[in-house]
């Protein structure tokens, strides 16, 4: 169980940094304050619940296709994230595909890196609680 909320405040915490660099590096991509965590909530929610989907559509159709679903799934979420909140926007078809690749690649480092830091702390925080 504890598991499991770590995984799920780890992709949270990833989504939101990656919606968060996206949004600074992209002129044409705003992220508004006041609806930001319901923002993060439906991108990481529709993520987790696309990415399952276009797997299993590209393993049937087009295995070659298989390396990009997280990619696929982050613009998906994106669109569903746009359409369902006001707190983001983006405008042109360039603007959506460079903040697709920009929140997947974020968001893919921050699920790695995440967790080391928080083993770190936890270490980090147990030893002074030791000393």
């Amino acid at each position: 169980m504890i598991r499991l909320l770590v995984s799920i405040v780890v992709e949270l915490l990833a989504s939101a940094i990656g919606l968060i660099v996206a949004a600074w590096a992209l002129e044409d991509m705003t992220l508004q304050a006041e609806g930001f965590l319901i923002a993060v909530v439906i991108f990481a929610v529709a993520t987790a619940l696309f990415q399952p989907f276009f797997m299993k559509m590209t393993l049937q159709r087009a295995r070659a296709l298989s390396g990009g679903v997280a990619l696929i799934a982050s613009l998906a979420a994106l669109i569903v994230t746009s359409i369902l909140t006001e707190s983001l926007t983006i405008n042109g078809i360039w603007t959506w595909v460079i903040a697709a690749v920009i929140v997947w690649a974020v968001s893919m480092i921050a699920v790695f890196l995440i967790p080391v830091l928080l083993v770190k702390m936890g270490i980090e925080s147990a030893q002074a609680r030791n000393n």
